[in-house]
């Protein structure tokens, strides 16, 4: 299923069209519509580099509290955990997520209507991302079953099964990424690697893809990323050698995204840091302003507002003051039950959905931690084995 962006509408009317808060958004528009095209090509990892680019270019936007400022930051904190959902990274889907839905918060408190679709969208796709690492997690139990039997054919001598057991070490690692287990995962990769290799004698286009799928996974873990760097060096020169065109651009897209490495970057912590805290502060002001309005209306309304009613006999009209009657004052607090009542049980249901989906994660994860760990003694080798072979 292609992947489709979320579209919200900005209102750049309020900007002077030379000025420089208009350059920054129309340049920032300008990256979206390059990751959109990107993504249709099925480029995900340019198209994350082409919207960290976005986001850095927000950095210098005047007002951080500014409406159309934030319905622009959502829509690309969307695009960034969309990319990262379709790049089977969900947790750091998840990440983006908590940002957006504060964003969204705050956005919501001014324009209910406006933006009131977009924190809906952005609950199917936290139910996505929840249904998606239930089964992730399924086949992983599946997939260190099988790797587990390969080994044992390898072991045995039956030759045909060591290329099944590298594509199966290879899937156990990718599905442990999406998981969130990265240390785990470039073990199996470089395993992988290193059979492979072992198997064919030379570097070719199925060991080069691998590593560049290992660096991937480095390059989530912060501390990680220096040696991630320099494993998509050693291997780049195999990749002219292969005249892999394709290959050759991921590297250098990839290298290009750790050297920008946005989240490294103090002026992008301080722009988080100012949004989120910003959003806190305009959602508690709104709350309070709420609930005094609604104190003062009550006030009102019990200190003599005229009502006028009918009688049906003589057509006469006749102040009633003081306090609502008896009667209206029933009819509103039950209209207001009732409310309260809907309210609740939409919110029982959407966490009771929830809360079933992360059951059967968490059921799902406890099979994964009962797979036999005669794997993981395979595995101790490290990943400097993998680097020296390529150097």
């Amino acid at each position: 299923m292609a992947l489709t962006l979320v579209e919200i509408p900005l209102d750049l009317t309020k900007f002077e069209k030379n000025s420089k808060d208009m350059q920054i958004i129309e340049t920032a528009i300008s990256c979206r519509h390059t990751a959109e095209e990107l993504i249709s090509e099925d480029r995900h990892i340019d198209a994350l580099e082409r919207t960290v680019e976005a986001l850095r270019t927000l950095r210098d936007f005047s007002d951080f509290d500014n409406k159309e400022f934030r319905a622009l930051l959502a829509g690309l904190l969307f695009d960034l955990s969309e990319i990262h959902f379709a790049l089977k990274d969900y947790k750091q889907s998840e990440k983006e997520l908590e940002i957006l839905f504060k964003v969204l918060e705050s956005l919501i408190k001014d324009d209910a209507e406006r933006f009131g679709k977009y924190h809906i969208m952005a609950m199917e796709l936290s139910t996505r991302i929840l249904r998606s690492r239930k089964k992730t997690l399924e086949l992983l139990v599946k997939q260190q079953i099988n790797a587990g039997a390969l080994y044992d054919k390898v072991n045995a001598g039956v030759s045909a099964a060591t290329d099944k057991l590298v594509d199966s070490l290879r899937n156990v690692g990718q599905l442990l990424a999406s998981t969130g287990d990265y240390r785990a995962a470039m073990k199996f990769y470089a395993e992988a690697i290193k059979i492979s290799k072992k198997r064919s004698g030379r570097v070719n286009r199925k060991e080069v893809k691998m590593t560049i799928e290992m660096a991937k996974i480095m390059m989530r873990e912060r501390q990680m990323r220096p040696r991630a760097k320099r494993l998509l060096n050693a291997v780049l020169p195999h990749a002219i050698a292969l005249e892999t065109i394709e290959l050759e651009e991921d590297i250098l897209a990839l290298l290009e995204i750790i050297d920008a490495d946005i989240e490294r970057e103090p002026a992008w912590k301080t722009l988080v840091h100012k949004i989120t805290t910003s959003a806190k502060a305009k959602i508690k002001k709104a709350s309070k302003d709420v609930e005094k309005q609604t104190k003062e209306e009550i006030e009102g309304i019990e200190a003599g507002v005229a009502l006028e009613i009918v009688e049906s006999d003589v057509e006469k009209t006749v102040k009633k003051a003081g306090k609502l009657s008896r009667k209206e004052r029933k009819a509103i607090e039950a209209a207001e039950k009732k409310r309260k009542q809907e309210e609740e049980a939409r919110k029982r249901i959407e966490d009771k959905k929830k809360e079933h989906l992360e059951e059967e994660a968490q059921v799902a994860g406890e099979a994964v931690k009962k797979i036999d760990h005669k794997l993981r003694k395979h595995l101790e080798k490290g990943l400097e084995e993998i680097e020296n072979n390529f150097e």
